[in-house]
């Protein structure tokens, strides 16, 4: 990959521009006043731009106004960052109960420790405002399912239902550092139960109920719970799902648990040995919050599984803690009074993000249910009837908005809501045109936040800056405190062109290591390993000269279907257990019009032919043993499957090629085991190119 030459900054037409009274009126103008006054960051006004380092925001020249002043904050935040980052806990009032020796030992990656010495508990974070009396009893959830009907709970009867389980889990026996897990929808009860595991000091990791039990298992039995929260079922388009078989099959197959509390969501009686969720928190307790270790683990999430089982990511109470107050508070410009409605399921990291709303105050709106139930608008409808000021959703709920003639601003009562944020794919051009026209007309004021991060941070790289304007197709600019850069594959920094997203400093969020990887080999090689100390994300990416982000999607073969990835190897591990699949190829590839093609090829053994009841029975057992998000859009017969040298799949390669890459800048000839497999492939990618 050649370097060009920066181009003097251009300014085409931003589509939305924050108004003087906006910028005066963000966290962040606030933030950086105060930081400017009391920690020496850059004054707004002060932005001289052209400064600093190839990758930093500050390198870059022609910047004028609110832009030059992120431009600066952002070059002090990466370059500083340990005043940064002391920054933030003192802007938000973080409470540690220890002080710390010093913000920042060591700046390697792996191995940065974060506020050695410090202690301190998320959960009573996330609780202060119950203790505020003017506002203990406002909604610090609105729980929605598929009625729309809001359901609220206050902020004190939040905290006695976390009281409650916390006092139950330490009757088990419950210790810091053990793990808790949660079989459950996105339901109040999830919140209180991942709160509870926080204020006892133990580990929480939860899968939504629509993973089948393999796909459980697979999470689960790396981590070895010690307590199981489960729903007996979930409701879903219309229709209820029973989930009481594959209940009892995970317990089973945990031996580590000592208890199973019970959540009636379709109302089945208590399982034999079970604890009733009503009966737990039947009593009032205050929250007893155990004082643990800045880098004591918070959860674990999880990985796709592209290459064997799912990583166990580890993440630290102080680094999430610090992290989504900055995301939420300066970013996303949230803050008491706000209503937080994202759209997940609590198999993906945007639940913990949304959870973690409650830190700075807002109300966060849980729903439980399918994004298009009954109707394709179903989301804008509970954004209306919850009053949601900052409305999340994915890129492909957009699109298909847009393509099923959805008109948000004309047909609900959207007044409140100052931003629309994507993420779990980039957001097309379209979408942001669309998603403009239909607000302009109404409103003629909304900030359309597209952010990209992942579930290794779970949090932002990129995305949301409330006082900088918005361009079609673009993010607005790297985060704070992360060092985001483009970098070609001699790790050369790359401005206007494609590279890879790699992130240069630490990040407190960044895992403090993978669970069952004694020695950290497994961490090393998943982030650092094409450079080593400096952290490879697996995305493309490029940085323009103006400061903006552009996400061109997946390096790697992560499958992100409606922002929920699973690997590759969990679709193999499924569909080869069918005797008549020798092999199978899956890929996840993004469109230019914003879409998500996932086919599956595969290769039959002798004598099998691929008819309609094969088909219907390999989609079966993807949407039973898996998930219904990730069976695919076609399954195509293939001669064999290509391989490289030393036998993996060659996914990333062909996934190029059905991109439109041409084979010769696809694919290495000299890495291959077969190229006339190859040239197979390049033909259905022609093929469909010419539909």
């Amino acid at each position: 990959m050649t370097t060009a030459a920066p181009q003097p900054a251009q300014q085409p037409e931003p589509l939305w521009q924050p108004g003087p009274d906006r910028i005066a009126r963000a966290q962040l103008t606030r933030f950086q006043q105060w930081a400017a006054e009391r920690h020496g960051a850059p004054a707004a006004g002060s932005g001289a731009s052209g400064q600093g380092g190839p990758g930093t925001l500050g390198g870059l020249t022609g910047l004028e106004g609110p832009a030059a002043d992120y431009a600066a904050l952002h070059r002090w935040s990466v370059e500083e960052l340990g005043r940064f980052w002391q920054a933030v806990a003192e802007w938000f009032e973080v409470r540690l109960t220890h002080p710390y020796e010093t913000v920042l030992a060591g700046a390697d990656m792996p191995g940065a420790t974060w506020f050695p010495g410090a202690t301190l508990n998320y959960a009573e974070h996330a609780l202060r405002t119950a203790d505020d009396p003017d506002r203990a009893d406002t909604p610090a959830l609105l729980c929605v399912d598929e009625t729309h009907e809001p359901v609220p709970v206050s902020w004190a009867e939040l905290r006695d239902q976390v009281g409650a389980v916390a006092a139950q889990l330490r009757r088990l026996g419950v210790r810091p550092g053990d793990r808790v897990s949660g079989y459950l929808p996105n339901i109040p009860q999830a919140t209180v139960a991942l709160l509870a595991t926080a204020a006892v000091g133990a580990v929480w990791t939860s899968c939504a109920p629509d993973f089948g039990a393999r796909s459980v298992l697979d999470r689960f039995q790396q981590v070895e719970p010690v307590v199981l929260f489960t729903v007996d079922g979930y409701r879903y388009g219309g229709k209820e799902h029973d989930r009481t078989e594959t209940v009892a099959e995970l317990r089973r197959e945990l031996p580590t648990l000592r208890a199973v509390v019970h959540i009636p969501l379709l109302g089945t009686p208590t399982p034999d040995g079970a604890l009733d969720w009503a009966a737990v928190t039947a009593e009032k307790a205050a929250p007893v919050y155990e004082q643990v270790p800045f880098d004591h683990p918070l959860w674990v999430l999880y990985s796709s599984g592209t290459t064997g089982l799912p990583k166990a990511i580890v993440q630290s109470q102080g680094g999430i803690l610090l992290e989504h107050l900055k995301q939420l508070g300066l970013h996303c410009d949230l803050a008491p009074g706000d209503r937080f409605f994202w759209y997940t399921s609590t198999g993906w990291m945007m639940w913990n993000f949304l959870v973690s709303g409650l830190l700075v105050g807002a109300t966060v709106v849980l729903y439980d249910g399918s994004p298009g139930h009954p109707d394709t608008g179903a989301q804008w409808r509970i954004a209306e009837r919850t009053g949601a000021t900052l409305y999340g959703t994915s890129a492909a709920y957009v699109m298909a908005c847009r393509k099923a003639g959805v008109h948000p601003g004309r047909d609900f009562d959207l007044s409140r809501v100052r931003c629309v944020a994507t993420t779990g794919s980039p957001l097309p051009p379209d979408g942001f045109r669309w998603l403009h026209d239909e607000f302009v007309a109404t409103s003629g004021d909304m900030w359309i936040a597209s952010v990209s991060g992942g579930t290794d941070v779970c949090s932002c790289f990129a995305g949301a800056v409330p006082t900088l304007p918005v361009h079609i197709g673009e993010l607005q600019a790297p985060a704070l405190g992360v060092d985001l850069q483009a970098w070609d594959p001699q790790g050369k920094p790359l401005v206007d062109e494609v590279g890879e997203l790699v992130v240069t400093r630490p990040m407190p969020s960044m895992p403090i290591h993978f669970w069952n990887d004694p020695d950290g080999s497994r961490y090393r090689d998943s982030y650092f390993e094409m450079f080593p100390g400096v952290w490879r994300h697996g995305d493309w990416i490029t940085l323009t000269s103006r400061g903006s982000v552009v996400i061109h999607g997946r390096s790697d073969s992560t499958l992100n279907r409606q922002g929920v990835r699973m690997g590759s190897a969990d679709i193999y591990e499924a569909v080869e257990r069918l005797p008549e699949v020798r092999e199978s190829l899956v890929l996840g590839v993004e469109q230019p019009d914003g879409g998500y093609w996932m086919p599956l090829f595969v290769h039959l053994a002798p004598g099998v032919s691929l008819d309609d009841e094969l088909r219907d029975r390999i989609k079966r057992t993807i949407r039973e043993q898996l998930s219904p998000r990730h069976v695919p859009d076609e399954i195509i017969e293939v001669p064999g499957v290509p391989h490289t040298l030393t036998g993996k799949r060659i996914e990333v390669p062909v996934k190029r090629l059905m991109q439109g890459t041409p084979l010769d800048k696809a694919v290495n000839p000299g890495s291959v085991d077969d190229m006339e497999l190859v040239r197979f492939y390049e033909r259905i990618a022609r093929e469909r190119a010419a539909d």
